[in-house]
């Protein structure tokens, strides 16, 4: 927009109409911004879910919920904040193992139920290495930074609150309502 454009433009909004039209469209995108964050949950920051421990400790984690996500999981990274993970949401319970290729770093992998209760963890796991794979079905897959799941006394038995995201895969096969 020119000067001249940008000058026309102001002395419109001088105008009484132009300032109500103005004030009326700033309203309705506002809340129509603020009905959207509502309906999303309770992630924060860029899509992250927290995941609180029973200690009440929060962990910011990206979600894995497409088969893409979950195959490039963390590869690459050269490090893992203490207060982030990653969550792997599946469409079914199963025994899922973790091939960490071209990961870099170590994790700790937490496998949750479907009520997010703890049924194994695998601590201190090297990049580049295969998981074992829990006795139980698993619904949810947690990866700390390697040594968390120590540090936050997190063990099989316990539960983690979330709000749990529905895997893309599972959402698609879905019928319409």
């Amino acid at each position: 927009m020119g000067c001249g454009a940008a000058w026309t433009f102001l002395q419109q909004l001088s105008r009484p109409l132009a300032r109500a039209a103005l004030a009326t469209t700033i309203i309705v995108l506002t809340a129509a911004l603020q009905a959207r964050a509502g309906s999303e949950g309770p992630s924060t920051e860029q899509g992250l879910v927290p995941v609180t421990t029973p200690q009440g400790v929060t962990i910011l984690a990206e979600v894995a919920d497409t088969t893409e996500k979950r195959a490039r999981g963390l590869m690459f990274r050269d490090s893992l904040p203490e207060d982030r993970g990653m969550l792997f949401t599946f469409p079914e319970p199963q025994h899922w193992t973790f091939w960490m290729k071209n990961t870099r770093l170590a994790l700790d992998i937490i496998w949750m139920d479907r009520d997010k209760k703890i049924v194994h963890v695998e601590r201190n796991v090297p990049g580049c290495s295969r998981s074992d794979q829990p006795n139980e079905n698993a619904l949810y897959v947690l990866e700390l930074a390697a040594g968390r799941a120590d540090s936050l006394r997190l063990q099989r038995g316990a539960t983690l609150r979330f709000q749990a995201p529905h895997p893309v895969s599972d959402q698609r096969s879905r019928p319409s309502p």
